[in-house]
C-alpha cells in the first residue's frame, strides 16, 4: 500500500517523517525531554564525535520503541561468513569463477543471511582496516528477522533478482543495473521474488565517498544528486512469536530476539543513511585523442587509506560509452598490479574477455598478477579498423579494487566448486608478432 519514495543528494543533511504523523521531527532540538507521539530519541553514529565536519557522520531517529530492546545476542550457525584468510594456502594464479549458483526452492529455502558466502578479503574486523568480498543467492525472503553489520559497510550489487530492501530510514528497491549502500550498524531486512543473486563488497574502518574529481572538474562520473535515500517508513508491529535481530560482529553472526519489528521509526534526520545509485546516469570520462585512460577513470565511490591517493577499497563500472580513440589498442591493456581486482558481471559480455566470464560469476586477479585481453580480443582489436564505435554496449562490468592483497576462502577456491581451472588457457594461444626487421 505504500509508494517507494527517496530524498536525493550524496551525503546530505536530510529530514524525513513518515506523512501518517505529520510533525514528528522535533523542532530546534535533537532530544527533548518528550518527543512527539511519545516517541523515543536515538542516535546513530557512524563517525567519532570528533571528527571534522567534512567527515562526521550521524542521524537520529525517532522510534516507537528504543532498539536496546532485545534479549541477548546468542552465536547463530548460519551463513557461510568469515574472515580466516588463513584457512587454506594462498593461490597467486589468475582466478575465475563461473556463475555461482542459486539454490532452487522450495527443496533448500535460502534467504539474503543464509545464503551469504565469503569469497575473499583481507585485514581484520576488529583492527578496523580491511575488506571483503561476498557472494549471495537466495531465494526466499527474510521474515520476521533483519541483518545489521557491526564491522564495516555493505555496498551490494545485485546481478539477478531485486531486492526490496527495508531499513530503519525506509524502503528502496533495488534491481540489477543498481547498487545500494547499507552503512555499519543499519538494520535492514531484504525482500526477493525468486532466485536472486549479486555481490558484496564489505570494507571496515572507512565509508565510502565519490572519489576526488581533480582537473575533471565540478561534474562528472557519479553525480551526488543521484543518489537516493528512502524516505521514513515505519510499522507498528508485535512480534509475539519473536522477530530475530541478526548482527555481524567481529566477523560472526550473532541473534537476538524481540517480540517487535524494529522498523519502527517514524522520523529521521541526519547525515547517515542506506542510500541507492543506479549505474546508467554515471558520467563517463574517455580518451578521445590516443591511448587508454587508466580505469580510475570509471570509479563511482571510494573507501581512503590514510595515504593520498590509496584506497582501501574503489568500486569500478565498465559501462556502455563511446571508443574513437586514434592509433590505440582500444581494449584494456595488459597490466601488472600493485592493487587487487576483483570483477564481476551484471550483465551481457566483458569486452576483453567475451568467452568464459559470464554474467553471475567472478574473476580476481591478485596482485602484480599478469593479466589483460585473451588471445581472440587481442588478434581482433590489432587488425580492427579504427572507427568510432559503441564499446560495452548492453552489458555492465564492475570492479572491486583494493590495495590489500586479498585471500581466498575455501569455499571460493574449492567447495563452491565454481572455479575455472582452465582459464590460463584464454592467454595460451598468444604468439609472438616479433620481427627485428619489421619496425
Amino acid at each position: 500500500w505504500f509508494i517507494l519514495q527517496y530524498l536525493s543528494g550524496f551525503g546530505n543533511e536530510h529530514a524525513s517523517e513518515d506523512p501518517r504523523c505529520p510533525g514528528a521531527l522535533p523542532e530546534g532540538q535533537n532530544n527533548p525531554q518528550v518527543c512527539p507521539y511519545g516517541l523515543y530519541a536515538e542516535q546513530l553514529s557512524g563517525s567519532a564525535f570528533t571528527c571534522p565536519r567534512p567527515t562526521n557522520k550521524r542521524s537520529w531517529l525517532y522510534r516507537i520503541l528504543p532498539s536496546v530492546c532485545h534479549k541477548p545476542f546468542k552465536p547463530l550457525e548460519e551463513g557461510h561468513l568469515t574472515h580466516d584468510w588463513d584457512e587454506i594456502e594462498p593461490d597467486p594464479n589468475q582466478l575465475r569463477w563461473k556463475p555461482f549458483e542459486i539454490p532452487k526452492a522450495p527443496q533448500n529455502k535460502m534467504d539474503f543471511v543464509s545464503g551469504l558466502y565469503t569469497l575473499c578479503g583481507a585485514g581484520e574486523p576488529r583492527g578496523r582496516n580491511g575488506i571483503a568480498v561476498h557472494i549471495f543467492v537466495c531465494n526466499t525472503s527474510m521474515i520476521d528477522r533483519c541483518l545489521y553489520n557491526s564491522d564495516g559497510d555493505f555496498l551490494i550489487v545485485p546481478q539477478q533478482g531485486k531486492l526490496l530492501i527495508t531499513t530503519e530510514f525506509g524502503k528502496m528497491l533495488v534491481e540489477p543495473n543498481e547498487i545500494c549502500v547499507i552503512q555499519q550498524g543499519m538494520r535492514f531486512s531484504v525482500e526477493v521474488f525468486g532466485e536472486t543473486r549479486g555481490y558484496i563488497l564489505e570494507v571496515y574502518g572507512a565509508h565510502f565517498e565519490l572519489p576526488d574529481l581533480g582537473p575533471i572538474g565540478a561534474n562528472g562520473l557519479a553525480n551526488p544528486r543521484d543518489f537516493l535515500v528512502p524516505a521514513a517508513w515505519y510499522e507498528d508491529r508485535q512480534v509475539p512469536g519473536g522477530y530475530t535481530v541478526i548482527s555481524k560482529y567481529q566477523g560472526k553472526l550473532f541473534a537476538a530476539q524481540q517480540d517487535y519489528s524494529p522498523f519502527n521509526v517514524v522520523a529521521w534526520h541526519g547525515n547517515y543513511t542506506p542510500y541507492k545509485y543506479h549505474l546508467e546516469k554515471f558520467m563517463v570520462i574517455n580518451a578521445v585523442a590516443f591511448d587508454h585512460a587508466d580505469p580510475s577513470i570509471f570509479t563511482v565511490l571510494t573507501a581512503k587509506t590514510t595515504r593520498a591517493g590509496v584506497a582501501l577499497a574503489d568500486f569500478v563500472i565498465f559501462p556502455p560509452r563511446w571508443g574513437v580513440a586514434n592509433n590505440t589498442f582500444r581494449p584494456p591493456y595488459y597490466h601488472r598490479n600493485c592493487m587487487s581486482e576483483f570483477m564481476g558481471l551484471i550483465k551481457g559480455h566483458y569486452e576483453a574477455k567475451e568467452e568464459g566470464f559470464q554474467p553471475g560469476g567472478g574473476s580476481l586477479h591478485s596482485m602484480m598478477t599478469p593479466h589483460g585481453p585473451d588471445a581472440d580480443c587481442f588478434e581482433k582489436a590489432s587488425k580492427a579498423k579504427l572507427e568510432p564505435e559503441r564499446v560495452a554496449e548492453g552489458t555492465m562490468a564492475f570492479m572491486f579494487e583494493s590495495s590489500l592483497s586479498l585471500a581466498v576462502t575455501k569455499w571460493g577456491l574449492q567447495t563452491s566448486n565454481r572455479l575455472d581451472k582452465n582459464y590460463y588457457k584464454c592467454w595460451e594461444p598468444l604468439k609472438s608478432h616479433f620481427n627485428p626487421k619489421c619496425k
